[in-house]
């Protein structure tokens, strides 16, 4: 592998090498003497064609000098250590409002080494360009180049946005791992508002992904993180889930090794949730959300945000993730313990449960034993009743873990479970 220290040097070389190619062909080309105005007409587009490339070489020569002394900085490629740089990558467009999502994480981030801050933006939105420019040297601001439409099926015209977001971010982590060479990166999007203690959560969990083969990211989201659905007291808490939740999310560079070559062109969270990409592996998620989302405007115009979205609970208490032991969220610990809690607790009926009898029962189990039981028992206690090729949302196992009037309820299939099936969808 080349030294990222000579980059700079390759970029001069790349720079040299095509504006010698494009001479040599002018000076070489046969003259074309039968017809001296299609050879005026040729020489003045190559001409042009060369001037366009000069300014766009101009640029990427302005990007190596730029971001030179960054990559000097960072280690070889490599298994990542679990005191990693973890940058947190920013998915912006065309809000604004970006200023609320850096201002909160310029104000709780711990270490500026530790978490630098890369805001990628796409949509070319020049209100938004200056938003992200006025903070200066305190984020990287780099900005995706092809603004072009995407060709899209018919009946996807009215998901351009879509396909868009995808190329972004496909754009963005490939620059974070392919030219930063980062180990591991946090992703956010511009709408999201974090927690005091954002960092400290990733900080801690980060030693979990790179030990167990069995996860796959770590999220700052509980889809069912509305207020009165979740143990604000006690907001240690955290879960393995099976439903990749997204919404401030760490991955490791191994990760986007195997995904970016099968990159889908659109809709890439739900392509992410299918099995082929999910290969039964889980992520972290908390019981009470690190982020929360204050962007109902988007390309899916507000979808879920007035029925959940608005009403997740942000997490207002700073835990000291890092001094606590986290390994029983480690796959067989976890199952050891949690599946156990959940199968010895009493089952109830839905019924019982909205007229809030049993009280003395404490933690209770309701079961169901298909798709469309599921999705009614889910609607009725206020859960979101969607699946994602047979995965509930924030399930492991089939399970979904939440409080219903003030009492731990656990929503799950029977206990000789074998798998989830991607037709409950």
């Amino acid at each position: 592998m080349l030294k990222k220290s000579s980059l700079v040097l390759w970029g001069v070389v790349l720079f040299v090498a095509w504006n010698a190619l494009l001479l040599f062909f002018l000076w070489t080309r046969p003259p074309a003497f039968d017809d001296h105005s299609h050879l005026t007409e040729e020489v003045i587009r190559l001409a042009q064609d060369a001037e366009l490339e000069l300014e766009n070489q101009k640029d990427l020569l302005q990007q190596i000098h730029r971001y030179s002394a960054l990559w000097k900085a960072v280690p070889h490629r490599s298994r990542a250590s679990p005191d990693a740089v973890l940058p947190v990558v920013v998915i912006a467009c065309d809000r604004s409002t970006v200023r609320r999502c850096l201002d909160k994480l310029l104000h709780y981030r711990p270490s500026r080494e530790r978490f630098p801050i890369i805001v990628s933006q796409d949509c070319g939105h020049e209100e938004t360009a200056r938003v992200i420019a006025s903070y200066g040297e305190a984020v990287m601001h780099i900005k995706q180049p092809d603004l072009s439409d995407i060709p899209v099926p018919t009946d996807h015209r009215k998901f351009q946005g879509y396909y868009k977001i995808a190329r972004h971010y496909r754009w963005a982590l490939s620059q974070v791992f392919r030219t930063f060479q980062y180990q591991a990166a946090i992703v956010v999007e511009d709408d999201l508002e974090v927690a005091p203690d954002f960092f400290e959560y990733f900080q801690a969990a980060f030693p979990l992904l790179l030990a167990d083969p069995s996860l796959w990211c770590v999220s700052a989201w509980n889809d069912n993180g509305k207020e009165q659905m979740v143990e604000a007291g006690r907001p240690e808490l955290l879960y393995r889930t099976d439903f990749f939740p997204g919404l401030g999310w760490l991955l490791l560079s191994e990760l986007w090794d195997e995904l970016e070559p099968k990159w889908p062109r659109a809709f890439w969270d739900d392509w992410l949730r299918q099995p082929e990409q999910r290969r039964s592996r889980s992520c972290i998620r908390p019981e009470v959300s690190r982020t929360m989302t204050f962007g109902r405007k988007g390309v899916s115009h507000g979808q879920f945000f007035d029925q959940y979205l608005k009403f997740i609970k942000l997490n207002d208490r700073f835990v000291p993730f890092t001094q606590l032991d986290l390994s029983y969220l480690k796959k067989e610990e976890y199952e050891r313990s949690f599946l156990p809690k959940v199968y010895d607790a009493p089952e109830l009926r839905v019924e019982e449960l909205q007229g809030n009898q049993r009280r003395e029962l404490g933690t209770v189990r309701v079961q169901y034993s298909s798709r469309d039981s599921f999705k009614a028992f889910a609607k009725a206690l206020g859960v979101m009743d969607d699946l994602k090729s047979g995965v509930p949302r924030a399930g492991y196992r089939g399970i979904v873990s939440f409080l219903y009037r003030g009492r731990r309820v656990y929503l799950a299939p029977p206990s000789d479970w074998t798998g989830y099936d991607p037709s409950w969808s």
